[in-house]
């Protein structure tokens, strides 16, 4: 059954449904009235509605059943990566929205090849959002991960107060055989808390910018006795938080 994020009520039992995926109900799906669908509310309520009315503007679906349902991870895991090459961020949100990120930063580091075009940015957040929203629908995410703004290396050092934990992945400590630094923190995280975890760009994060993290809070930790790519190292690290809270039962 598809799945849409609705952020328009009429009431608590009824969803309009307008733009982007009112063209994706009539045109793409091909849809007619007391056909179903999920509609998922900004609270990430979810139900079952079924088609009531189709316009040019809108479509109207009728609540059938609210579901108590929820796939969200019991905890707030934030991807912050250091701005790699080409498409590589946008896999890193599609797959990293589908294991349960709660949020995704991009930021400027010292080693980042991709230099930030600020006339540019609101278009590509827009597409890294949509993105987002996509793969939350196809995955049946309660909630939408939010991609926020590129941040400076500064800034995420600010931002990084937010949080009850903060990782910064470094591959010298995969080469020096650290293996309980992350383990040992995700036994300690309770249900609701939020952990921050740190990528660097394709080359690395700089020994400076190591430093600066670990006078900040941040604990340096290895993901295992192989080096992986910037694109590959985030989704290690949720698959490893989904294995440790949702299967290791």
């Amino acid at each position: 059954m598809q799945r849409y994020f609705v952020n328009q009520r009429t009431n608590e039992d009824q969803f309009l449904i307008s733009g982007d995926d009112r063209h994706h109900i009539v045109k793409v799906m091909r849809m007619q009235m007391g056909d179903q669908i999920i509609c998922v509310d900004p609270d990430g309520k979810q139900a079952v509605c079924r088609l009531a009315e189709i316009t040019d503007e809108r479509v109207v679906a009728d609540v059938v059943q609210w579901k108590e349902e929820n796939s969200e991870p019991p905890i707030k895991i934030t991807i912050a990566s250091g701005l790699p090459k080409g498409d590589k961020l946008e896999w890193i949100i599609q797959k990293g929205t589908e294991l349960g990120a709660h949020k995704f930063i991009p930021f400027s580091a010292a080693r980042s090849v991709v230099k930030w075009d600020e006339k540019k940015a609101a278009k590509k957040i827009e597409r890294w959002q949509k993105i987002a929203k996509e793969a939350a629908e196809q995955s049946h995410r309660n909630r939408i991960p939010e991609v926020s703004d590129q941040m400076s290396f500064k800034e995420l050092l600010i931002h990084s107060k937010n949080y009850d934990y903060r990782l910064v992945a470094f591959e010298d400590e995969s080469r020096n055989g650290e293996v309980s630094v992350f383990s040992s923190i995700l036994r300690k995280m309770q249900k609701g808390e939020s952990l921050l975890i740190v990528f660097g760009p394709e080359g690395g994060l700089a020994s400076e910018e190591v430093q600066l993290l670990k006078d900040h809070d941040f604990h340096p930790c290895g993901l295992g006795p192989r080096i992986l790519r910037t694109e590959t190292a985030p989704l290690y690290a949720l698959a490893a938080v989904s294995y440790h809270f949702e299967l290791l039962r």
